[in-house]
């Protein structure tokens, strides 16, 4: 389960906070939504979350499964199940996605303490797990998201979070630069992996990406604080009032 309690957050060597007291439960087996106004924190959220560095916990803590990862470097909560898919993921030229995506596995397969896959067994996996993402191994034979298209560097995203096998998945606006066929592929590669063991954090700014990830509940994350949560009736209201409520309570 991940537990976030009272967490106040600002960017490392400034005094301006963005998170302000965040509160939030997600147990196993279920998916949550994060939605909010631009600006509201959701993204310095994510970030947090997987252990960027350039931001500075103030005050409250992380648990994930009981214990704080509020000191554990980026490859520590890797390893301990937390996933993070990029708003706009990085290009690496120079490494080859298939590269790129068999070093990340057997690494974190070795700080686990299991045993590393073959270049057949890894292949063999990454065939199947692409197949259902519709994406063509060829395409990982070039450098990692250079010259792909915006869809294409999201299932590129999914694609890894089903390889790594994550129990802590937080999806940073997926949706975000999509069309409809693209997005219906990146969520029913989302979908494939809910699981008991698995906790997801949805973040959205828009509705439409709640038709193909329904979730169990929505938060609203406005002026650095959960102001709302509900069931996913909530996400429908948001998409016909928008966000004005919120804007006048931090106001």
């Amino acid at each position: 389960m991940l537990e976030i309690r009272n967490l106040h957050v600002k960017i490392a060597d400034e005094d301006t906070s963005i998170l302000k007291g965040v509160d939030l439960v997600v147990p196993k087996g279920e998916v949550h939504a994060i939605m909010g106004p631009n600006g509201s924190g959701k993204s310095t959220l994510a970030y947090v979350l997987a252990g960027r560095e350039d931001y500075e916990v103030t005050e409250g803590d992380i648990l994930w499964n009981g214990d704080s990862v509020l000191e554990m470097p980026p490859d520590e909560r890797a390893a301990r199940g937390v996933f993070l898919a990029f708003q706009y993921p990085m290009e690496i030229p120079g490494v080859a996605g298939i590269t790129f995506l068999r070093t990340a596995l057997n690494s974190l397969r070795k700080k686990r303490g299991q045993p590393e896959l073959t270049t057949p067994e890894f292949m063999k996996l990454l065939r199947e797990r692409a197949g259902k993402l519709e994406i063509d191994v060829e395409m990982l034979k070039r450098p990692v998201n250079v010259g792909f298209s915006g869809g294409e560097k999201k299932r590129s995203e999914i694609l890894q979070m089903a390889l790594l096998e994550p129990t802590m998945c937080v999806l940073d606006e997926t949706d975000s630069g999509l069309d409809i066929d693209a997005l219906r592929i990146v969520a029913d590669g989302v979908n494939a992996l809910r699981a008991p063991d698995r906790a997801m954090l949805v973040i959205t700014h828009y509705q439409r990406l709640l038709n193909y990830i329904v979730p169990d509940k929505v938060h609203v994350l406005a002026n650095g604080r959960i102001q709302r949560t509900g069931g996913k009736e909530l996400a429908l209201e948001l998409e016909r009032s928008g966000y004005a409520e919120f804007a006048s309570k931090a106001a």
